[in-house]
């Protein structure tokens, strides 16, 4: 059970992953705002401890890996990995940048802390059960953790991978699906209705449970049950929504990569600096 001052503390995370992310699609006017704002909570439990990992030593052989397999969803992971101090906040400058090592996707090659480089939707779950099984065959106790958006299940590779990954029961592959119920070209269910993703992959042997994937607490959780599986891979299905906490992206249909005025994102800045002043205030008053 989580304490009241974790909870307090993993908030403060967030509010700082989701400002952060902001202020560096700030000085380009757009981006994949969506996608990134619905998975800062998952990405707040996972770097708050429940990732094995060494910013001092990124290459660490001994270190959980991620793949980031939703590689539009990038902006929000280089903004806990500069939280974190895998490299200096200056960076963020280079987002979407000629030359930079901030890739409007995930690229392991150009960003210090980025296990693989992905945003070819579908195939991130091949690479991770590949990691997941070398890390067997090396003996090794760390986690693969793999985040796919539910748009992304539209694709066949997604399944050819999750019945692999049940048949050589890899339960050190913990898989979650951002379910916030849109993609690119608009809402999942009138492009193709995936139903309950929950139950598709317990139909194919995967350990599943679905949380509140904007309670940080639910998938910190959620995550510690999933480590108590000794036979099977894990899947949390996170129920969320895409431009969470991001006014002018959030409940929006064409939020995939937009456009915005400088007005917009400056109100959504000032409100996350809000937002962050208070969860640090709650938590000092916690502690």
């Amino acid at each position: 059970m989580s304490t009241k001052k974790e909870e307090l503390d993993l908030q403060v995370v967030v509010e700082s992953i989701r400002l952060v992310t902001l202020q560096t699609f700030a000085k380009l006017g757009f981006g994949h705002v969506g996608g990134a704002m619905s998975i800062v909570e998952t990405l707040a439990v996972l770097y708050s401890g429940e990732l094995r990992c060494d910013p001092q030593n990124p290459k660490w052989e001994k270190r959980d890996r991620l793949v980031m397999s939703k590689g539009h969803a990038g902006p929000a992971l280089y903004a806990i990995l500069c939280l974190r101090g895998f490299f200096p906040k200056e960076m963020l400058a280079e987002l979407n940048q000629g030359g930079g090592r901030l890739p409007s996707h995930c690229d392991m090659h150009k960003t210090v802390g980025v296990d693989m480089t992905t945003g070819s939707l579908g195939q991130g779950i091949s690479t991770a059960i590949g990691i997941a099984l070398g890390a067997r065959l090396n003996n090794s106790d760390a986690y693969t953790y793999l985040i796919m958006g539910d748009g992304e299940c539209n694709e066949g590779q997604v399944w050819e991978g999750v019945m692999f990954a049940a048949h050589n029961k890899l339960n050190k592959l913990i898989a979650f699906v951002d379910n916030n119920k849109q993609q690119l070209d608009g809402f999942t269910k009138d492009i193709i209705d995936m139903g309950d993703i929950g139950a598709k992959f317990e139909s194919f042997e995967w350990h599943t449970q679905t949380v509140n994937g904007h309670d940080p607490i639910a998938i910190k959780n959620a995550i510690a049950e999933a480590k108590k599986v000794e036979d099977k891979p894990s899947v949390i299905v996170l129920d969320t929504i895409k431009g969470y906490g991001c006014d002018f992206a959030e409940g929006v249909e064409a939020n995939h990569h937009m456009n915005f005025s400088k007005e917009q994102i400056d109100e959504a800045v000032k409100a996350a600096e809000q937002k962050l002043a208070h969860a640090c205030e709650l938590a000092k008053e916690g502690a």
